[in-house]
């Protein structure tokens, strides 16, 4: 094995090890946190099949070992307009400028994360009701299309939404899990999933079990103020992942 081959393999087995936890965490992230690692070193195509399949596979041990319980009528509108979504987002997938959508979708997180991060009381969103969170999930579907960007803008509306830890981790858990599943099986049918995805499967899908496992039990112990926290910073950090990776592109 070359020694390029070897460092490609370490950089990838290092993102999916860190999205692995961050997402058990958090309850999303997976394709942010993996991307940051991956865009350096492999396809943009090839990226997007590895973290829609590895954050499917962490939203999978996040239902066994974080069970809450959830509002199937706070969740119908995300899960409809996801659905209608993904289509649109696994059909633009060949055609995506991927910098310009990175720098599109980090300059909204780190100019909103921040201002939500340092004001007092979080602006909280009670207008539009159910169109609303459709639309949201509509975008969410779209994203997760493009490479398991699923729950980053569904987070960012439940947060301005208002609510509390366990129903907004119930409804992106959730969301996320329906929307990986379909996104997956629009790669496998559409064609994304080739076989030469299979020994990089092989490599992140293992080694990133164990570190969403640890992440999902130290969510458990977290408080409400602080788990808000946490995720309006790794918003805010993968807005700037994203804004840097695109920019090197243009450089």
């Amino acid at each position: 094995m070359s020694r390029g081959m070897t460092s490609t393999i370490a950089i990838v087995l290092l993102g999916a090890v860190t999205a692995g936890f961050v997402q058990g965490l958090s309850g999303f992230a997976f394709g942010l946190v993996a991307m940051s690692f991956w865009a350096w070193v492999i396809d943009p195509k090839l990226a997007a099949v590895l973290a829609v399949a590895g954050a499917f596979t962490g939203q999978v041990v996040a239902a066994f070992s974080v069970r809450r319980g959830f509002d199937r009528a706070t969740l119908a509108p995300f899960l409809l307009g996801g659905l209608a979504g993904i289509p649109i987002g696994v059909g633009l997938l060949p055609h995506l400028d991927m910098a310009l959508f990175k720098a599109l979708l980090g300059l909204l997180l780190v100019l909103w994360c921040p201002a939500m991060l340092l004001a007092k009381d979080l602006p909280r969103i009670t207008i539009g009701g159910r169109p609303a969170d459709a639309l949201v999930g509509l975008c969410g579907g779209i994203l997760s299309g493009f490479g398991g960007f699923t729950g980053t803008l569904p987070t960012l509306w439940c947060t301005l939404r208002g609510y509390e830890r366990d129903t907004q981790r119930a409804v992106i858990q959730n969301f996320n899990l329906s929307m990986l599943a379909v996104t997956l099986t629009s790669y496998i049918v559409t064609g994304l999933l080739t076989r030469e995805a299979l020994p990089m499967l092989a490599i992140v899908l293992p080694s990133m079990l164990v570190p969403s496992f640890l992440g999902t039990r130290l969510y458990l112990g977290i408080s409400e103020a602080t788990f808000r926290r946490l995720v309006l910073i790794l918003l805010t950090a993968s807005g700037l992942t994203l804004l840097g990776s695109a920019i090197t592109r243009w450089v």
